[in-house]
């Protein structure tokens, strides 16, 4: 027979937002009741009325981390549910940023029955004045990654209980925000402790005295030109490519920016040799926005979007990595070669593509140290080509025709070495450039 884990919440407040059904459960005390921490205010409140509580408060102390807390109260909880059924009082609402209850929720050993409680939410939205259909995102303070905040909607963090995590929230925004950039602390909402203060973002861990109820608010920078977030370039090549935009990138197609993409690419390649830091993020943004150009003239013709580019060499990367996505055990080099041309082979016979890498328009000097690698080209091989041009007319076909074979021998020994010609090529005339203008002084 299984017995049941009956999870009731606990509001955000104090006992005037219990309802009464609850109230009456805590109080009659039927089974057991465990709590994932004492430090709230219906608790102090039914303990002087005489219930019980069971808390998990000393686990906190125990691990360095909050998942493993949270697996070892519902282990606990488990373990409990086994000798008979049991209540679970937990913050606020069961379904609303509480993990242990997933934890719960997701094992098929115990029944799990979800009883309610009120939302802390609800007293927020007043309190701050918002209303979420605007667009808003709800993120546990003690584990969100900054990426994934949305600065265009209201943001709210919950679970900010002590310094630590509000400087650690701090942080993570100052990376996005000003220092001064206005944020609301919210504690106790909807009690007859309720406390709000707003202050400036770098003020955020060292203005009040921390809580358990204690949230922040962010409210929308849509006033901000936040460039270093990606939806904002997206927006800067769409206004520029739009009606008002400028007439040059209107008029611009994939054919014409094509030698921008080569030229940027080079460029690239010139940042890396100099070891350029500036520069190089500088030219690598060059390509990048080329990359926009192209997907924006695709998304004007209907055709294709960004998102699509990032979808493709997004899969593209995982379904090439089946050792690090996948099951697929890979350990050396030339398995992870292997693998990587299998792949790609296939791919091509899925996508029914006719040509291959070596029709692409890429630099010629690297077509031939592709075409070439294959087979061993040695320094006696270059040395009887380079004999060849004896005896013929410069300027001829065949003069002409025996250099071709002479580079195409070089590339051929570069790339059977793993070189790249075009970069070493690139690497001589800088040098050479950077001498002669030394000479010209």
């Amino acid at each position: 027979m299984k017995h049941t884990i009956e999870v009731v919440g606990l509001g955000g407040g104090d006992i005037n937002q219990l309802s009464l059904g609850i109230y009456r459960k805590l109080k009659e005390q039927a089974n057991p009741v465990f709590v994932r921490t004492k430090d709230h205010p219906v608790v102090q409140t039914l303990q002087e009325e005489g219930v019980t509580f069971h808390s998990y408060d000393e686990i906190y102390e125990q691990y360095p981390d909050f998942q493993t807390v949270y697996e070892e109260i519902a282990n606990s909880l488990f373990r409990e549910a086994e000798e008979g059924s049991i209540i679970y009082a937990v913050p606020g609402h069961p379904m609303l940023a509480e993990k242990t209850v997933q934890l719960l929720l997701a094992q098929q050993e115990v029944d799990v029955k979800i009883i309610g409680g009120q939302s802390f939410l609800d007293d927020l939205f007043s309190v701050l004045q918002i209303d979420p259909i605007d667009g808003f995102q709800f993120v546990d303070a003690t584990s969100f990654r900054r990426d994934e905040l949305e600065y265009r909607q209201h943001l709210i963090f919950c679970q900010v209980y002590d310094q630590m995590v509000a400087s650690e929230v701090k942080l993570e925004l100052l990376e996005d925000l000003p220092p001064e950039y206005p944020v609301t602390i919210v504690d106790a909402v909807g009690s007859s402790n309720e406390s709000i203060k707003t202050v400036a973002l770098e003020e955020l861990d060292r203005s009040v005295a921390f809580s358990n109820l204690m949230s922040v608010y962010v409210p929308p920078a849509i006033s901000l030109e936040l460039n270093h977030k990606f939806y904002r370039l997206h927006d800067v090549i769409r206004t520029l490519r739009g009606p008002n935009g400028c007439p040059w990138d209107q008029k611009q197609t994939h054919t014409s920016l094509r030698r921008y993409v080569i030229e940027e690419a080079y460029e690239l390649i010139d940042a890396i040799n100099k070891e350029d830091d500036e520069n190089l993020i500088e030219e690598l943004g060059d390509v990048l926005l080329q990359v926009m150009l192209h997907s924006q003239i695709g998304e004007g013709e209907g055709y294709f979007t960004i998102d699509d580019v990032i979808r493709s060499v997004t899969e593209k990367m995982i379904r090439r990595h089946p050792h690090v996505f996948g099951d697929e055990v890979l350990e050396t080099e030339e398995e992870l070669r292997d693998s990587w041309a299998a792949i790609k082979q296939e791919e091509k016979k899925e996508q029914g593509r006719t040509h291959t890498e070596e029709e692409a328009m890429v630099p010629q000097l690297m077509k031939a140290a592709k075409l070439g690698k294959a087979k061993k080209i040695t320094v006696s091989d270059i040395d009887q080509l380079l004999a060849k041009l004896d005896g013929k007319e410069e300027q001829s076909e065949q003069y002409e025709t025996a250099i071709g074979e002479i580079l195409f021998a070089i590339a051929s020994y570069a790339g059977y070495h793993k070189i790249n010609p075009e970069i070493a090529l690139h690497q001589v005339i800088d040098k050479k450039q950077s001498t002669d203008k030394g000479s010209e002084r």
